[in-house]
């Protein structure tokens, strides 16, 4: 395995715990771990630094609506956010929080949100993101755990945050505003022991105090991330300044080693959340490097527009929005007539061939990309080089479209929030990496262990298993919630609860999930998550949820079509209607059964794993129903509680 070095050997099963493969860490980190930056022991002394060597770069921009039309970016340079976020620190201290006190941010990215992180890293105060995406239910569950006593929000969010009182006032005292404040919102704080500021009053609130800074040690912790669990509460995630130092300094190196080293002059687009870790370690890589962050207007039909604006160098996505891009790009080449759809499609024939080849994207067909995929460069803005896909797996068939058409490197990671976002990042120019996520980030070990009831061998000559995952980067443990902690961190190695089988070129293929197991009525295991990998592939397929009762012997699912896909069949076929009416017609019903089973042929599955019935559900899967989690992972519970109906009738049906 070229890309890893093995440092320790495997060995068998021992005292009640299963098998477990070598640990590999990164051939980058084969003389061992990046060294740590002197000086910098916290991420207040990211930015510090950054300041201290930057002033003047341009740090955080957002568009300025003029007349109610959206304007150029307007930047803050280093220099100018340091002077603010001076300000906005010495406020938080003059309403009584010192190190270790708690604050809440809710809201979509914006400036604001940066600065009020960079005031809380520079006091030792602990930075606690509130989900955009979650309802007021778990804002007041995060606000009363955590016990925050301030809270910054997005001027729209202010009337959610007042839907918790009165029981996160216990230790709530203070709400800060990024935008204004209404005179309603005063009056209904008064009722509370609780004061609140527009941006422009808190400014100004402490003006000529200084309080001085704390020292801030490596291990104290910065942040707690909330996950949104597929059940039960969120959990608070404690993050160390060191696992975000750790992980600047691996991915950096990594960079370094495929010659895509960040630069000042980079512009990253902000819109995933900064709730998450994957964009908050991200953004920290920038302003590490002094980079630009701009911000998006936060509507998602508009960030197309705020790219082509922005003309971001590296763009971070999620799944969801490369599908989209995906679906897209493909809607406007079948509409744009024969002769333009089949130059493309010969162009990307041939450049395909080439990078399968080992030719690098830039160099494989530099005429093909200036006469046809140069316009699909332009649509996202014209200077993306590096496009990063985390949080869900991204389809085969769509990573492999878009290395070829985009002109970009298109690479997928893989972490989580307890290992601080990336631990596997896939190289670029690697096409035989396609559909995994790549060989380990240079700054931790890795190694799978034996699911003996899943049938993942560990010591096999292919070895599957649980990844684990050992380093600096790991979380200190779930706040309150010590009992936890312990089930997935066992002798210093975090269990991630996914099942993993690594390639002959060191890289990770993600197989199977190691909770979502089940078993049918004949006594046969089925591996709900490889399945759906499997049957994802169908291309006239958005999302599918596989379901098998225990009583029964066969599956089912509910499965979203692709919308272009389903009509052109229907179009070809004959069929009148809309999407509406169409996902409820037998025939449609028949066409996507068929290509489901006909990649079950394909992928040679059992006769238990072909899918009998299924339900075409329109409506995407999505949040406000509760049936995906903010990084797009299905709740199944919740789903099977909402189309509990349908599977019932699903399994009458078939019988």
């Amino acid at each position: 395995m070229q890309n890893v070095v093995e440092v320790e050997p495997g060995h068998p099963a021992a005292d009640g715990r299963p098998s477990v493969g070598p640990t590999y860490r990164s051939a980058f980190a084969r003389d061992g771990f990046p060294a740590p930056v002197p000086g910098m022991n916290s991420c207040y002394d990211i930015f510090r630094m950054a300041v201290e060597k930057y002033p003047n770069n341009r740090m955080l921009g957002h568009r300025e609506i003029v007349d109610g039309k959206a304007g150029t970016y307007v930047w803050k340079t280093y220099k100018e956010v340091f002077d603010i976020a001076n300000k906005i620190g010495n406020s938080i201290r003059s309403r009584g929080l010192a190190k270790g006190s708690r604050c809440g941010i809710y809201g979509a990215n914006c400036p604001e949100w940066i600065i009020t992180m960079e005031a809380c890293n520079a006091h030792g105060i602990y930075c606690v993101p509130l989900y955009d995406t979650l309802g007021a239910g778990a804002v007041e569950f995060i606000l009363c755990h955590a016990e925050v006593e301030i809270a910054f929000a997005e001027e729209k969010k202010i009337d959610l945050l007042l839907k918790t009182l009165p029981k996160s006032n216990e230790f709530l005292k203070t709400i800060v505003s990024f935008g204004k404040v209404t005179q309603e919102q005063k009056e209904e704080v008064s009722k509370y022991e609780l004061s609140i500021y527009s941006w422009d009053e808190f400014l100004s609130l402490a003006a000529g105090q200084e309080f001085d800074l704390p020292d801030k040690e490596k291990t104290d912790i910065c942040t707690i991330m909330y996950t949104s669990g597929t059940t039960g509460d969120p959990k608070g995630v404690l993050i160390s300044n060191a696992s975000i130092i750790c992980l600047i300094a691996g991915v950096d190196r990594l960079l370094n080693c495929v010659n895509e080293e960040l630069a000042e002059s980079d512009v990253y687009m902000s819109y995933l959340p900064l709730a998450h870790i994957f964009d908050r370690v991200v953004e920290e890589l920038f302003i590490f490097h002094g980079a630009s962050i701009g911000f998006w207007r936060g509507d998602v039909k508009l960030l197309v527009e705020d790219i082509g604006v922005l003309k971001p160098t590296i763009m971070c996505a999620v799944p969801r929005v490369l599908d989209r891009i995906f679906s897209g790009l493909q809607a406007k080449i079948s509409s744009g007539g024969f002769i333009k759809s089949t130059m493309f499609g010969l162009a990307y024939k041939f450049k395909q061939f080439r990078m399968m080849r080992g030719a690098k994207h830039n160099e494989a067909a530099a005429i093909c990309d200036k006469l046809v995929f140069s316009k699909v460069k332009e649509g996202l803005g014209g200077n993306v080089r590096v496009i990063l896909s985390g949080a869900a797996p991204l389809a085969t068939h769509v990573e492999e479209y878009l290395r070829v058409v985009t002109c970009a490197h298109v690479i997928q990671g893989y972490g989580l929030t307890e290992t601080c976002a990336g631990s596997f990042v896939s190289l670029p120019n690697q096409m035989s990496m396609i559909g995994t996520v790549g060989p380990p980030v240079p700054n931790i070990d890795v190694r799978l262990e034996s699911v003996p009831e899943m049938n993942y061998d560990a010591l096999a000559s292919t070895a599957r298993g649980e990844i684990c995952i050992r380093g600096e980067t790991l979380f200190s443990g779930y706040y309150k919630r010590e009992d936890l902690t312990k089930e997935v961190l066992i002798d210093g190695w975090f269990h991630t609860g996914d099942i993993g089988e690594w390639q002959p070129d060191g890289s990770m293929k993600i197989i199977d999930r190691k909770k979502n197991i089940f078993k049918l009525s004949q006594g046969e295991y089925v591996a709900v998550e490889n399945l759906e990998n499997i049957y994802g592939l169908v291309s006239a397929i958005d999302s599918i949820w596989i379901y098998g009762n225990s009583f029964e012997s066969f599956l089912v699912a509910v499965v979203n079509p692709n919308k272009e896909a389903l009509e052109s069949w229907a179009a070809a076929n004959g069929i009148n209607g809309d999407f509406e009416s169409l996902c409820q017609n037998p025939k449609a019903k028949e066409y996507i059964l068929g290509e489901l089973s006909r990649i079950g042929k394909e992928k040679k599955l059992k006769g238990f794993e072909f899918i009998k019935d299924v339900h075409l559900e329109p409506v995407p899967f999505d949040m406000d129903r509760d049936l995906i989690t903010p990084t797009y992972k299905k709740k199944r519970p919740q789903l099977l509680k909402y189309y509990q109906g349908v599977i019932d009738n699903m399994y009458k049906n078939a019988k």
